[in-house]
């Protein structure tokens, strides 16, 4: 499974985010399926993977991050 983080900004900041695996999910091995995406937000609006943004006090980043793909066959 995955981790979600809120980040509170309590004043003006300029932020950038380099994350991966947020349009194509993250591959298994050895039979493994594949991951599920990850996704981030700022006030609730989508943002891409790689991004850079000014934050104002109040704004609240929200960063799903994905969990890896599987390994080895399930049956």
């Amino acid at each position: 499974d995955g981790l979600v983080r809120e980040v509170e900004f309590l004043e003006e900041l300029e932020v950038s985010l380099l994350t991966q695996h947020r349009k194509e999910r993250p591959f298994g091995l050895n039979g493994g399926g594949p991951g599920e995406c990850g996704q981030q937000t700022l006030n609730g609006d989508l943002l891409d993977g790689i991004v850079g943004f000014s934050a104002m006090p109040g704004d609240v980043l929200r960063i799903e991050t994905p969990g890896g793909g599987g390994f080895g066959s399930t049956t």
